[in-house]
């Protein structure tokens, strides 16, 4: 509704699953308005991790970090608690079983014959056990001779001293572990907590995506929804000043940067009407840490009334402050040009006609001269009055290639050295996109652009380097390979066979791949491999070729070996080694000692051949 996404209408088709179609205007970028509506919706939420819970009967909020220690500490407890009660029941079975064994060994049923009470017989045993329990771990009482009381007669018949003996030394050892346990119950509790993923989530997959998003930019993915107007004589900028000049498209959220004839700058946000200075020479919207647009500038100083150039960047501003760019203030700017891409033009200066002027033009080239910052003085021009000055000849980038990385965490452009580095890039460098669908796709450099995740190659394309490409073709059900070199288009091209379930197995852009197969296994026979040199498999062709048959067997798997490209040197021609020796020649002052190779050509032999004297 307030027009910071452009969108053209919204099909809301959620049944069982959730279906929303966002329908764009023409001309709107798809990459730009996933962004806005993160940045601008609630497609992604921020979620406080503070939380509240009940601590004995009362609410208590805690964070993350404190939630996890107070629960880890709970888990400890409950695994002592247990460890203890194992420990206690194992004791318990020790203790009857020592008890069982000393009652049938030393035969202590046979005093309660002649008993006639129960009590009598309780007396009995407990007198008879007495001699024998002062090993036991705990004293006999009543309902451990009740216990004994009720063993069956098969039992004792078949009583076995030895296997009594390995049951006790298992209960011990048992013990003995729980013991260790509960002494280093620390790691302990590492352990259990390794093994829960191990023992309970071995059919459970995860439901929830791990993803590291990146920071957003709201003033780089805003619509342009405002029109910006401009009174350059005046001095004022706005959004409803519909009577005077239209400067550009703009967003509500944008800053502008303004450059006057005085040599003020100053950077402002957009407003309805907002006063910035007579004499506006340039406007356009200001984009902070921005190290590429160049500005180029010849100005008089107010002081000296000299003339200069300089080159700068503006990377950061204070809002509403004005910086003058003349150094000594009261100066005028005769020239200046805004270049994105750091162009750096050549320009004719026509002085104004004086009697000791012999000269009254001369050239400039701003590529002679060094960027530094907006407030420095620059290099002069001349010491006479200029009367204009003409543009000669067209600049080109004076910047370094800028050199790019691909995120494969969030799959966008980066110049912050995050994932993968695909190389320099100058202003008509392309980037080769191949998705395992088959797609291929020649693009520029934008850092806002976004990446399907089902890329399979993505580098700096190189026009002279060939692709090979392995796919599997599903109407034919084989393994193709073709060789191809892609063509520059704006449009997208499938590079494999268009039936249904066909994919894109391997693509890559070494020189000399080679590829190693095995088939499937036969039964009763080892399983075959080969290896193919896909150079010599293949010769280049089209990108729309079908390509060559990989094998009429079974495929089973593939596997690529790219091998490290070595840097063979350049032999050198009959033409400079000439070159060299006349150079050796007519260097007389060289010495010896400062030529580290002479190079001595046999006249006598008849074939083409050197020595090399180090």
């Amino acid at each position: 509704d307030k027009g910071k996404i452009k969108i053209k209408k919204i099909d809301d088709n959620t049944s069982e699953g959730v279906e929303i179609l966002v329908y764009l205007p023409a001309g709107v970028s798809p990459d730009k308005t996933i962004d806005a509506l993160y940045s601008f919706t609630d497609c992604e939420l921020a979620i406080s991790p503070l939380g509240c819970v009940i601590d004995s009967d009362t609410p208590r909020f805690m964070g993350v970090s404190e939630m996890l220690q107070v629960s880890t500490q709970n888990t400890l407890e409950l695994l002592k608690k247990e460890l203890e009660i194992n420990l206690k029941e194992l004791q318990e079975k020790w203790h009857f079983s020592s008890l069982e064994k000393i009652f049938i060994e030393n035969r202590i049923y046979r005093d309660i014959e002649e008993c006639e009470t129960w009590e009598s017989v309780i007396e009995a045993i407990d007198k008879g056990l007495k001699p024998f329990t002062k090993h036991l771990l705990r004293e006999v009482t009543q309902d451990d001779i009740v216990r004994l009381t009720e063993i069956k007669i098969k039992r004792i018949s078949k009583f076995d001293s030895f296997k009594a003996d390995e049951d006790i030394l298992k209960l011990e050892d048992q013990i003995s572990v729980i013991k260790n346990h509960l002494d280093n119950l620390v790691d302990y509790a590492i352990d259990y907590f390794k093994n829960l993923k191990k023992k309970y989530g071995e059919h459970r997959s995860r439901r929830t995506e791990i993803k590291t998003f990146d920071n957003i930019i709201a003033a780089k993915v805003v619509a342009k929804n405002q029109k910006l107007y401009v009174n350059r004589e005046e001095g004022f900028i706005g959004t409803s000043m519909r009577k005077d000049e239209f400067a550009f498209n703009c967003s509500d959220i944008d800053e502008i940067i303004i450059f006057r004839k005085d040599g003020k700058v100053v950077v402002t946000k957009v407003d309805k009407k907002t006063f910035v200075g007579k004499n506006i020479i340039h406007l356009a919207v200001f984009k902070k840490k921005d190290d590429r647009t160049t500005y180029n500038m010849i100005y008089t100083n107010g002081v000296t009334k000299n003339s200069y150039m300089k080159r700068f960047h503006i990377t950061s501003s204070t809002r509403d402050k004005e910086y003058d760019l003349t150094k000594n203030g009261k100066g005028e700017v005769l020239y200046l040009t805004s270049n994105p891409n750091g162009e750096a033009e050549k320009v004719t200066v026509h002085l104004r006609a004086l009697q000791r002027l012999k000269k009254l033009k001369l050239d400039v080239d701003f590529s002679e001269l060094a960027i530094k910052g907006k407030l420095s003085m620059g290099n002069l021009v001349c010491k006479s009055p200029i009367k204009k000055i003409e543009l000669k000849e067209a600049g080109v980038s004076t910047l370094s290639a800028r050199k790019i990385w691909f995120d494969e965490v969030i799959n966008k452009l980066n110049t912050e050295e995050r994932g993968k580095y695909l190389g320099e890039f100058e202003a008509d460098d392309k980037i080769l996109v191949v998705q395992k669908s088959g797609l291929l796709q020649l693009l520029n450099f934008d850092l806002g652009r976004h990446f399907n995740d089902d890329i399979l190659l993505i580098e700096k394309c190189k026009p002279e380097n060939p692709l090979t490409a392995i796919y599997f073709d599903a109407s034919k059900e084989c393994y193709y390979v073709k060789r191809f070199i892609p063509v520059s288009s704006d449009k997208s091209t499938t590079i494999i066979s268009e039936s249904k379930g066909s994919f894109l197995e391997i693509i890559t852009s070494h020189p000399s791949p080679e590829l190693n197969v095995s088939f499937v296994k036969e039964r009763g026979k080892d399983r075959k491999e080969e290896n193919f040199i896909l150079n010599d498999f293949i010769a280049v062709k089209g990108e729309k070729a079908q390509g060559n048959k990989l094998s009429p067997k079974k495929v089973h798997k593939l596997n690529l070996i790219e091998k490290e490209i070595e840097n063979v040197p350049e032999e050198k021609t009959d033409d400079v080694i000439e070159n060299v020796v006349r150079n050796d020649d007519s260097d007389e002052s060289k010495t010896d000692s400062e030529s580290d190779t002479k190079i001595i050509i046999d006249e006598d032999s008849t074939d083409n051949q050197f020595k090399l004297e180090l």
